[in-house]
């Protein structure tokens, strides 16, 4: 009896041990690795894909770097997987694909890329508790709905606004201006902005008048601006529309300079505008590429991976995913309730800047750059505030 007692005994102890040992090296089995599923959503079809897309693959860089790198969080090693959804630039569409991607149980999103797209889905993001990380819409009311879980990594139209409006006045001292705006949260937001900081610098706004982001003829609203005979017209709005908008103003003998926000701003537009863009303005949310931290190297990059040039928002899009998880590696959790925290107090050296957040999840100090056409290229001519970033 004692020597069966013994037995048993040894063999308790035994399979304790082996139960012990099994424990300590989970972690390390291929069974523990840790999927944390990347939401993305922007235009894949339709007039604005090739920007998009251009948000879409700066994504996918980040996340594909991220997975060579073999980034652990709280211990475990991510496998990082992206769920890209095509919101058609629609606000219903958006509302649809968010609900869809918290129904994927994605532990964040990096999107929308339009301000009438991010908006909306913002509540969606915002009730479920998913954090959401814009790289691109730059609408005021985007954050200054008070959500917790919105966030976005490139100055807002509030600061745009006032530069552009500023820079019209002082600089290419327009006293006339005539503005165009496409009713789109974006494209309403940057025109305001830009009207008041030109109204109060002491230019005259001799029209004001409104299209859709859907528009190809602009005949008449352009005859009835000629008329008016400005210095100077302003068109909030993106790419798709610009493109026709510029040469219909210099096919009718509209003398007068041409404005664009950030939306403007593309290889694209020079592409399709051909001469008809010469000499027109833009802007852009941040420095130039090639002043940014790592913005060469991004470039390089991009280009050798994609066999493009970056159309416009990708290395904020990178930016965008590497704060993300940045936050979930402090919290050692992918879980946005864990980590949330985090992201709100972040402080991150990123491709395009040092990214901080304020309370209401905007940037702090963005900077906003303007660019001209000269020689079917954008060069930059100003750069209007922004912190000092560190050099990677």
């Amino acid at each position: 009896m004692l020597r069966n007692s013994s037995t048993l005994l040894l063999s308790a102890l035994l399979a304790s041990t082996l139960l012990a040992c099994s424990k300590s090296e989970a972690p390390h089995a291929a069974g523990d690795e840790l999927v944390v599923k990347i939401g993305a959503a922007a235009p894949l079809t339709g007039p604005q894909a090739h920007i998009g897309k251009d948000n879409e693959n700066g994504t996918r860089m980040a996340i594909e770097d991220a997975n060579a790198k073999g980034v652990t969080i709280g211990g475990r090693r991510a496998r990082f997987e992206l769920l890209s959804e095509d919101d058609q630039t629609d606000p219903k569409t958006a509302t649809i694909v968010a609900q869809k991607l918290v129904d994927a149980k994605v532990n964040g999103v990096i999107g929308h890329l339009n301000s009438g797209t991010s908006i909306p889905a913002a509540r969606i993001y915002n009730d479920n508790g998913i954090a959401q990380i814009s790289p691109s819409a730059t609408a005021v009311a985007y954050t200054a709905q008070g959500y917790k879980t919105a966030f976005r990594v490139m100055a807002n139209d509030g600061q745009q606004g006032r530069v552009l409006g500023e820079f019209a006045v002082k600089k290419l001292q327009a006293k006339s201006i005539a503005v165009i705006d496409d009713r789109t949260a974006y494209g309403q937001g940057v025109a305001d902005e830009f009207i008041k900081a030109a109204q109060a610098r002491g230019a005259q706004i001799v029209a004001h008048e409104y299209t859709t982001d859907k528009a190809v003829d602009f005949t008449a609203v352009l005859t009835s601006i000629k008329g008016k005979k400005p210095d100077l017209l302003f068109y909030g709005g993106m790419d798709p529309q610009g493109v026709p908008l510029v040469k219909q103003l210099k096919a009718l003998g509209l003398n007068a300079k041409f404005m664009m926000g950030d939306g403007g701003y593309t290889p694209k537009l020079i592409e399709l505008a051909g001469a008809a863009a010469e000499g027109m303005y833009a802007s852009l949310p941040g420095v130039p590429l090639d002043q940014m931290p790592g913005g060469r190297d991004f470039a390089q990059r991009y280009e050798a991976k994609f066999k493009q040039p970056i159309q416009l928002y990708a290395p904020y899009c990178y930016d965008a995913v590497n704060v993300m998880i940045d936050a979930m590696q402090k919290a050692g959790s992918a879980e946005s309730a864990k980590y949330l925290p985090e992201l709100a107090r972040i402080s991150h050296d990123g491709v395009t800047a040092k990214i901080t957040f304020d309370d209401k999840g905007d940037l702090k100090g963005g900077a906003i750059t303007l660019y001209q056409v000269q020689q079917g290229k954008w060069h930059a001519i100003e750069t209007v505030g922004g912190a000092p970033a560190a050099q990677h």
